[in-house]
């Protein structure tokens, strides 16, 4: 069975998401200036960025506009996304805006900050619109306030200091430590300049750090920035306009997130468990494997990992919806931007396919069978879609059978969640072996049970233990930056299967 999926895609876009516009922006006299930026990975062009900022009536207006193309299996995808952040010349926040769009799929989503730092947030796709509130995070800052607070600290050598930086792109605040480093030679496509380096680390909780490292001239304006994405790297390096936005190379990424097998396996749909024996790919590599109830991870003193994925039967007898309080578990039955479970079409769908059962159990596999044969067209040209738009299009590859299913589940009141990672697959471009992969889990009689719509629409089964997974959440792009440090820093030793 072929794998088709746009993990790469949706971890590229998250982690491109969260750095969008985190460091050193430039003094004020760049106002109303635009700054062009190359983007390259793995050493070839793969897109630009365009930076602006505009100061008027009071109110500072950045702005970043990204534009990438990557290939899947031979198949182009272009990432577009805009990021722009409203502020008072104090850095205070007053609003923003973001429209993303991943393949075929747009989305835009606007925030207004009040005075008692409520958000009130409006998302539309497709012409529907969908209300919410968020409590703005205290303490957070957007470029406006970041850039200030850069130039304030100054670029002395050896100066550090923490911040929270809200990133519309993920709708998070994420914890960052910035470090002044020493000048260096830096080469700007052919031309070698002296710069700062500064050092940025995203504070991923339980997930471990993202580190970028950039390179600042004496105005503080970013020059070059580099971050590494699941062994890979990404650069952005300013150029001319001409340049960043002339043509693209061809890079093919589906298969950077492939994980060679030590062995085949077969029968998965009647395995009991398997064990895995991962370790580093380079000496220096660290990497997490998160545990939960369908899988357990060692780590060892070498560093190495022992990963048992033992699949939880659901029991049966558990009624819907879910009448808890366990607030972990309430927040995974609320709606989303990706996951519209409050979607009029959404719901009726969702109650078509679980039908008269009252047993959580055999609606969640009912909803599972129902998506997997609902989206027709198992397409690589959708980057990222939300329920409502796959509800209407039918089309795209695990993530969005992931999507709808979760989002399905929620519809009628049992928690769910969307689960990323890695999945064995018989032919992987020609290939056996572990590729990247997203599915479902739903929250029935206390554990959390795997539910891969994939896999069922395919004919395999659904979720086994052929699963490894590695980031879980409500189907946001913040929710797999987890996958960044540790996705292609690990490699599969030994598999022992248990029947």
């Amino acid at each position: 069975m072929k794998n088709k999926c746009a993990l790469n895609v949706w971890l590229v876009f998250a982690v491109i998401a969260c750095l969008i516009c985190p460091s050193f922006a430039g003094s004020e006299a760049d106002s109303d200036d635009k700054e062009y930026f190359a983007v390259f990975m793995e050493g070839k062009k793969i897109g630009y960025s365009i930076q602006s900022r505009d100061i008027s009536d009071g109110k500072v207006t950045t702005s970043e506009q990204v534009n990438l193309t990557i290939n899947r299996g031979g198949m182009s995808v272009t990432i577009e996304m805009t990021e722009t952040s409203i502020e008072t010349t104090k850095g205070e926040p007053l609003g923003f805006e973001v429209t993303q769009k991943l393949g075929a799929m747009a989305m835009k989503v606007t925030g207004q900050i009040d005075k008692q730092g409520q958000v009130s947030l409006t998302t539309s796709s497709m012409g529907a619109e969908q209300k919410s509130t968020l409590q703005w995070p205290q303490g957070a800052l957007m470029a406006e306030g970041l850039r200030l607070l850069e130039l304030k600290k100054g670029l002395k050598e050896g100066t550090q200091y923490s911040v929270k930086i809200f990133s519309a792109g993920i709708m998070q605040a994420v914890d960052t430590k910035i470090s002044i480093g020493p000048e260096q030679s830096v080469d700007l496509l052919g031309r070698v300049v002296s710069l700062r380096e500064v050092t940025t680390t995203l504070v991923m909780p339980g997930a471990g750090e993202i580190v970028s490292t950039g390179y600042v001239d004496r105005e503080l304006k970013m020059q070059k920035s580099i971050v590494p994405i699941a062994g890979m790297q990404v650069e952005m390096v300013a150029c001319a306009r001409q340049f960043a936005l002339g043509k693209n190379e061809v890079l093919e990424l589906i298969d950077k997130m492939f994980l060679k097998s030590p062995e085949p396996l077969s029968n998965l749909a009647s395995t009991k468990s398997i064990t895995y024996d991962l370790s580093a790919v380079k000496e220096d590599a660290d990497f997490t494997i998160p545990s939960n109830d369908n899988q357990k991870a060692q780590k060892l003193d070498n560093g190495k990992v022992i990963l048992k994925v033992e699949p939880v039967a659901a029991p049966k007898g558990v009624k819907f919806p879910y009448k808890g309080k366990d607030k972990a578990i309430l927040e995974a039955m609320e709606p989303t931007r990706f996951l519209q479970s409050d979607n009029e079409q959404v719901i009726a769908l969702a109650r078509r396919a679980v039908g008269s059962t009252k047993d959580a159990a055999e609606a969640a596999r009912k909803i599972e069978a129902f998506v997997g044969d609902y989206i027709e067209n198992r397409s690589l040209s959708v980057g990222y879609a939300s329920a409502a738009e796959i509800l209407v299009s039918k089309q795209g590859d695990c993530s969005e059978f992931a999507v709808l299913t979760a989002a399905m589940c929620r519809a009628v009141g049992i928690p769910a969640q969307v689960v990323a990672g890695v999945a064995y697959v018989d032919d992987f471009l020609g290939n056996r072996g572990f590729g990247g992969h997203a599915w479902t889990q739903a929250y029935i009689g206390g554990k959390w049970i795997g539910l891969d719509a994939s896999f069922k629409g395919a004919g395999r089964g659904g979720y086994d233990a052929g699963h490894i997974a590695l980031a879980v959440g409500n189907g946001e792009p913040g929710d797999l930056l987890s996958l960044a440090p540790t996705l292609g820093q690990f490699k599969i030793d030994k598999v022992t299967v248990e029947k």
